[in-house]
């Protein structure tokens, strides 16, 4: 049985930098045809998709976040990261990390139970 595990602070100042781990277990994010997702849900809006690294360490961004966005992975953990730049009230939200097969939106096999992060002076 897979699962993933966000881990990080709940509490970032504006301008900051978030930064959140997942850590998977029952499986290997080098595993072929393995997207690593992350995504968030703002308070009272839908799901929001941040971007996605791959099987092989190819990374995906949405258009509109791309230029705050980094993910990476850690192999030997097992784990992959998420860094959001220049933060504001706006990046409240709860953040999943979830799995797909292939590069597809919505269709996410296993997700993590979700972390609440609040930007806040």
């Amino acid at each position: 049985q897979v699962q993933l595990q966000e881990s990080g602070p709940g509490l970032v100042k504006p301008s900051q930098t978030l930064s959140l781990t997942c850590t998977v277990s029952g499986g290997s994010i080098t595993t072929h045809d393995y997207y690593w997702t992350w995504i968030r849900q703002p308070p009272g809006k839908g799901l929001e998709w941040m971007g996605a690294i791959n099987y092989s360490g190819s990374t995906y961004y949405s258009p509109s976040l791309k230029s705050r966005t980094s993910i990476s992975r850690d192999t030997s953990k097992n784990q992959f990261t998420l860094q959001l730049s220049s933060v504001t009230p706006e990046d409240t939200a709860v953040y999943y990390c979830a799995r797909t097969v292939g590069f597809v939106r919505n269709e996410y096999d296993y997700w993590g139970q979700g972390t609440q992060v609040t930007v806040s002076s």
